[in-house]
């Protein structure tokens, strides 16, 4: 195993870490952890530090595991279509992180705003498959409460503080030593 795979695991288990554990600082009030989805932050922070593998593999699992070991998210649909939401989080910041680069802050907005919309379009499409198997509907009131309106503080805090913790890590990484 070199290096750069050891690195990336132990920061995507970090992360994953950081998944599970998160939602108990908002959970308290569940209107609020819900607003800020805590989830989210690791996931995308995984995508652009470990690469678009790490990054789906950790956003798949963790609302998975967290819905195992906690009960929260209720598995189905809710754990499950998250699993799709934030896997597609992952895969699109590394990706595009790979392709173009995070050099700038420009690029790490571009890609977080493009990777936000991915993500969301992909929950709502999961919500559709899900819901229809129950016989229950996903109108496109639903989409937009859930995927916009409710979600506007997560978005603003995501907007704020994912690009700067990005910076952050990237540049004391770049000054560690390699031995």
């Amino acid at each position: 195993m070199n290096r750069n795979t050891v690195s990336s695991s132990t920061k995507a288990a970090i992360l994953l870490a950081a998944g599970q554990v998160l939602p108990f600082i908002t959970g308290q009030i569940p209107q609020i952890g819900r607003m800020l989805s805590p989830m989210h932050f690791p996931v995308l922070l995984c995508g652009f530090l470990c690469g678009w593998k790490y990054g789906a593999l950790v956003g798949f699992i963790c609302p998975l595991l967290r819905s195992v070991l906690f009960g929260m998210p209720v598995m189905f649909p809710s754990a499950v279509g998250m699993a799709f939401e934030l896997m597609t989080y992952g895969f699109v910041t590394g990706f595009l992180s790979e392709k173009m680069g995070i050099e700038s802050i420009g690029k790490i907005y571009v890609i977080l705003i493009i990777s936000m919309i991915a993500g969301r379009i992909v929950w709502g499409i999961a919500q559709v498959v899900l819901l229809n198997m129950t016989g229950s509907a996903f109108t496109f009131q639903a989409f937009l409460a859930g995927a916009l309106i409710n979600a506007v503080p997560a978005i603003i805090l995501q907007l704020l503080i994912i690009p700067y913790l990005v910076r952050i890590i990237t540049a004391k990484e770049q000054t560690v030593p390699q031995n």
